[in-house]
This record gives structure tokens, sequence and C-alpha cells, in this order.
């Protein structure tokens, strides 16, 4: 089960590892980090890099497309190298996912269309745009369109996908393997939980955490 984490400049870290280390802890997976060019690829801080060992166009048929998402996915809404291959991997993939605003590639590259799939809350809207129903649930699943909500979810999505894979127990156990059992400081982690000032603090940073100008 061959599954492809797309790599590009300022891709948010745990949109990528969330996946890798949930649906990678699949006795069957093999994890391939993918991107333009091979070698060590930064995330949004600046400070961390992931290494793509293989090029795009040396996975063309992965089992599992895993598309991050994070500040940098605003240029690459219109890098049709990378739009080419998320339709060329889709088109015989099993399953086709995202985290976070990696879903406005896949909306980008036409596979959304009509179909029910979330994001970050800051960029749901923007869902709208390529004809798919936005949707503010964690997790959705729509055929064989996963795509998960800001930046944590993708956690919940491996597992998610993991149990519809292989099972209830096999995701159950990954998921004690990794104790992901969580219990946050704060109940602040949604729009509809976070005090409104916490809120706007962050639809003012949206820029930097999205690469977007902020929403109203």
């Amino acid at each position: 089960m061959q599954i492809a984490i797309v790599l590009y400049d300022r891709f948010t870290a745990l949109d990528a590892v969330g996946p890798y280390e949930t649906l990678g802890r699949h006795p069957d997976a093999e994890v391939v980090f993918v991107a333009e060019r091979t070698g060590p690829v930064r995330t949004d801080s600046g400070s961390l890099a992931l290494i793509a060992d293989k090029t795009l166009a040396e996975v063309p048929d992965p089992d599992i497309v895993v598309v991050p998402g994070g500040p940098g996915q605003t240029p690459q809404m219109e890098n049709e190298a990378l739009l080419d291959w998320i339709r060329t991997a889709d088109a015989t993939s099993t399953w086709t996912t995202s985290v976070c605003t990696g879903s406005l590639l896949l909306a980008a590259a036409g596979l959304l269309q009509g179909r029910r799939a979330t994001s970050h809350w800051l960029a749901l809207d923007e869902l709208k745009r390529f004809g798919a129903e936005p949707t503010g649930e964690r997790v959705v699943t729509d055929g064989k369109y996963v795509t998960a909500a800001g930046v944590s979810s993708g956690i919940d999505m491996g597992l998610a996908l993991l149990g519809r894979i292989s099972g209830d127990v096999v995701a159950q156990a990954v998921q004690l393997g990794i104790e992901y059992d969580p219990r946050p400081p704060y109940d602040a982690g949604s729009p509809q939980k976070a005090p409104a000032d916490v809120v706007e603090l962050i639809r003012s940073m949206s820029r930097f955490i999205l690469g977007t100008e902020p929403t109203t």
C-alpha cells in the first residue's frame, strides 16, 4: 500500500506528519514523501525540513494520496505541475486525501466539485469557488475523498481512514501505540468555542497561517 505524501515549500509540518504517524503505521504501508524535486523541503516555520525522496514523476500511481496544507498552498494553486500530478494520481488511487488547506489543492485540481469537504475554518468559504460543499466537520468522507480540517485533524483523518482500510482493531491499536488521547489545557480549538478576541486575533493573522489575506 503505497502512500504518497506531497511536500511543497512552506507546507505545515503536522499536516504531513499526522497522517504519516497514523496511516504510515499500517504493516503493509510504504510511505513516500514526494515533491517536484528531491531533497529537503522547508515547512512554514522555515526551521524544519522534510526530505522528498522521490519526484512527483517517479510516483505516478500511489494507492493513497495525502496533500497537506499550509501558507505555501496559495502559490501552489496555480502550479500546473502539481495539479496535473494530483489529477493523474487520483485517476488510479484508492483514496485521495487532504489536511487543512490541502483540500483547496484538491479542489483546484477539479476533484471536489459537487462533493462535501472540509478545510481549516478560515478557508472553508474558498471551497465554494471550486464547486465543493464546505462543512465544518473535522473529517469528511465523500466517496474516495477524505478531507480533514485544520492541522491536528490530520491525525484523526489518518486513524479514521486506517479503520476503513484495516478495521477498528488495527486503527485502535495505532491510536494506543501513539497514545493519542488528547486532553488539551484549553477548550479553544474551534471558532465556536474560542473567546471572540482570540478568534479575531487568528483572523488578523490569516495571511501568516494560510498565506491569504484576512477574511471578513
